[in-house]
């Protein structure tokens, strides 16, 4: 990924910029809604005599499911009008097609690329293979770590520009939830780069501090906010 930084500037007239919204999701009477009070970091281990990949395999694939029915609750609200750009908080996100190029697009156009070449990937038998025998491609893992990070971006989209939807259609227990089964995953097994998810942090620490799981950054997520807050992002 590249990702091009520059320091926001006050407005000509000597005023200094807004400052950042208030997130809605970090208040408490939020962050304690969950669907169920399991142990989410016993959870996702890896159980004895369970193939590696085949338990990344069923994972990512649940994952993809239940991130594309989440994201289906909100589509309606995430329009090429409201959301002009993939954002989540100071970052905005491009897609790059498979010849590399960058793609500036509206963020249903992003996750419409997202779930189509995703979707793509978990039905393929030479990638995801389902029938005994069959062995798992030598990419299999890079593949693993692609598709994460941009269901990532999409779980991080739903919490910064949609959790008022959300909200008002009281799917944010749902929403913890999948956030919090969802992070430990990618941590349990190194698969999305810590520098791509601290954008989240401060949610992070907040629903996973109670899973086991406080460690791996997730203890300088206000610091890392703040200071990424006189910086745009693009990736």
């Amino acid at each position: 990924l590249l990702i091009f930084c520059r320091k926001s500037k006050g407005k000509p007239n000597g005023k200094k910029p807004a400052p950042e919204e208030k997130k809605l999701y970090l208040e408490p009477e939020y962050t304690k809604s969950r669907i169920t009070d399991f142990e989410f970091k016993e959870l996702v281990m890896l159980p004895r005599e369970i193939d590696l990949n085949e338990w990344l395999a069923s994972n990512t694939t649940t994952f993809f499911h239940h991130i594309n029915l989440q994201y289906s609750t909100i589509s309606e609200f995430c329009t090429g009008e409201s959301c002009q750009t993939m954002a989540v908080c100071n970052t905005q996100y491009y897609w790059y097609d498979e010849r590399g190029k960058k793609i500036k697009c509206t963020a249903p156009q992003y996750v419409d690329f997202v779930m189509s070449s995703v979707q793509k990937l978990v039905t393929d038998e030479d990638v995801f293979p389902t029938k005994y025998g069959k062995e798992f491609p030598n990419s299999f893992e890079s593949l693993v770590k692609k598709i994460c990070k941009y269901l990532f971006h999409v779980l991080a989209h739903i919490y910064s520009s949609h959790f008022k939807e959300t909200l008002a259609l009281e799917l944010h227990g749902h929403l913890n939830t999948l956030y919090t089964h969802f992070i430990l995953f990618i941590r349990e097994f190194n698969l999305v780069d810590p520098k791509e998810t601290t954008i989240m942090d401060d949610l992070t620490e907040v629903l996973c501090s109670s899973s086991g799981s406080s460690s791996n950054g997730s203890g300088n997520g206000s610091s890392n906010s703040a200071g990424a807050q006189n910086h745009v992002k693009e990736r």
